[in-house]
């Protein structure tokens, strides 16, 4: 069978026509030669939600939106939705509106109910819900942190007006004074350090020297006080206390009159006697130096001593 030029152009002009239909299907993620489930689920608000949008089953990508129309009576929005895969998507399964992240758009998560065995099928209408987003809950934090900073800076605000009210031109001078002497001691204090570290500089050496005797006298301390530690240290102790001991019993002694250092302590008898020999003597002494021919008669020619005479006021007597 021959077939003739127009035959030809005609079967190449459909095969053309059908590649481009199949082409621009591909493009919009459609396969021609797949068959594909379309369910629908009506929102109030889509939050931004693209016409081709994927569609997830727990993070896998499974179909894409078909198209949004709005309802000219109610406002609501219905989402068309293609779905290509075998998983049981059951009617209670409910299509979610979420946010993957900063960057990519919205999307609709599939969450299967597994309780409910009666299956969906091309054509039904799914429970939709939208879940709050990253951008959303950001915003939701930041509200309440946006009025407290808003009240620290109007409490900031209030604080440096009274500030300005308290400190008057005066006051405001005097700390300005205050300041600029502050740096100026700071500027001396820096000349002082300058001026100590000149100093440890020059002295370099005697400060090294200093610390080689103090480490020096510290180990002749060390070595004296090892000395000490192997003395019989604890006998030293014992025979001093031995003493004390004896020194104790003989002050006890001499406490409760015993002895004669005791009775002399405790015996007013005999402390009044001791007393009144002793001024006896000492008058006796004073008498022998005034008038010694008292006691020494010595006559070198013969003459006779005179007849003693006592002294008118005595210079001792006797209590």
């Amino acid at each position: 069978m021959k077939l003739t030029r127009e035959i030809k152009t005609a079967i190449l002009v459909i095969a053309s026509i059908l590649l481009f239909i199949w082409g621009y299907s591909f493009l919009k993620g459609r396969d021609l030669f797949t068959s594909y489930k379309t369910f629908y689920v009506e929102y109030d608000n889509v939050e931004g939600l693209a016409a081709s949008a994927p569609v997830t089953l727990n993070g896998l990508v499974i179909g894409k939106l078909n198209g949004i129309t709005i309802s000219e009576t109610t406002g609501k929005l219905m989402v068309e939705m293609r779905v290509k895969t075998d998983f049981p998507i059951s009617k209670a399964s409910k299509a979610i509106i979420y946010e993957p992240g900063f960057i990519g758009g919205k999307q609709i998560a599939i969450e299967p109910n597994f309780e409910d065995k009666q299956l969906a099928e091309s054509g039904d209408k799914l429970n939709g819900n939208v879940r709050p987003g990253l951008t959303q809950k950001l915003g939701e934090q930041l509200v309440p942190l946006q009025a407290k900073v808003e009240k620290l800076i109007t409490n900031a605000d209030q604080l440096i007006t009274g500030i300005n009210t308290v400190l008057d031109q005066k006051a405001q001078q005097d700390l300005k004074k205050s300041l600029a002497e502050l740096s100026q001691t700071m500027e001396q204090f820096h000349k002082a350090s300058t001026s100590v570290n000149g100093m440890l500089d020059d002295n370099k050496g005697q400060i090294k020297g200093m610390v080689a005797n103090f480490n020096k006298v510290s180990g002749d301390f060390s070595k004296i006080s090892d000395s000490i530690n192997k003395a019989n240290v604890g006998k030293t102790i014992r025979t001093l206390n031995a003493t004390l001991g004896k020194v104790n019993g003989i002050m006890a002694g001499i406490e409760s009159g015993k002895g004669t250092m005791g009775k002399l302590m405790k015996d007013d008898a005999l402390y009044n006697n001791f007393t009144k020999t002793s001024k006896e003597l000492e008058l006796l002494l004073q008498d022998v130096r005034l008038y010694p021919t008292r006691y020494i008669n010595v006559s070198v020619f013969g003459k006779k001593n005179k007849p003693y005479k006592g002294p008118e006021n005595d210079t001792i007597s006797i209590k």
